[in-house]
């Protein structure tokens, strides 16, 4: 059987797995938080460890108490603080897209999202799509939404965002080069510092819950922006919409 020894120690093709399964763990944990708010609290875990290590060299008895009793009830802790990314990450990996990502519109099905979205600019008509990738949005489709399965077209999706209409108001859906669904109701960001409409504060909430892709339509401004993993890219053109959509899809 396989083993390998050095300095007195043996490691045996099992402990070899182990080491490599561990790391590609935690190297996929590190690029799925890469930029987002998760880091922020990964480092100032880290501070605290560096503290709680600086108060047991200098015998700060108090900090190190203080210190101990966090970390007794860390394990709540991190899953207060992360729920929402441990939620996406259990998601992503029962997709089955941890290591990587599917094609989500072939070149055609991504002209028609892009001139149709500019379209809609054009005419000042608001509008909210919603790109589905790995984590299905079934949920999203049953809430209020009503049903199309309907080929993806800028001429049907400029008809759903006409004013008064009975599908203009809410999200439309879609998944596999389809517009699966119309008069969606999405849950909304809490945004506080930025003056965001619902449509841009619903396109934050489901990018923030899900890695889905929203396309926004400001009636107000005549703009296109889109909405990945909770960030918002403003005032698109249409090379630049494609080259976003290209690169995610």
């Amino acid at each position: 059987m396989f083993a390998f020894r050095f300095s007195g120690l043996s490691l045996g093709w099992h402990d070899v797995v182990d080491i490599l399964l561990v790391t590609a763990l935690l190297y996929g944990m590190i690029a799925r938080i890469k930029g987002t708010r998760a880091v922020a609290v990964v480092l100032g875990l880290l501070m605290l460890t560096l503290l709680y290590l600086g108060a047991g060299i200098f015998d700060l008895h108090t900090i190190i108490w203080l210190l101990q009793s966090f970390f007794a009830s860390l394990f709540l802790v991190v899953i207060i603080l992360f729920q929402q990314d441990i939620r996406m990450a259990l998601s992503v990996i029962g997709s089955h897209r941890f290591w990587g990502r599917r094609k989500v519109l072939n070149e055609r099905l991504l002209d028609e999202l892009v001139d149709a979205s500019m379209e809609l600019a054009r005419s000042r008509l608001g509008a909210l799509i919603i790109l589905e990738r790995s984590m299905p949005l079934r949920d999203m489709m049953e809430r209020e939404g009503v049903r199309l399965d309907a080929q993806l077209s800028q001429e049907l999706l400029r008809t759903i965002f006409v004013p008064n209409t009975p599908l203009h108001d809410g999200a439309v859906i879609v998944s596999k080069g389809m517009i699966t669904a119309a008069s969606c109701i999405l849950p909304l960001a809490m945004v506080r510092r930025q003056p965001f409409g619902t449509r841009h504060r619903a396109a934050l909430g489901i990018t923030e819950e899900s890695d889905a892709v929203a396309i926004v339509v400001s009636e107000e401004r005549g703009e296109v922006s889109v909405a990945i993993k909770g960030k918002l890219i403003k005032n698109l053109d249409a090379v630049k919409l494609k080259r976003v959509l290209g690169h995610v899809l």
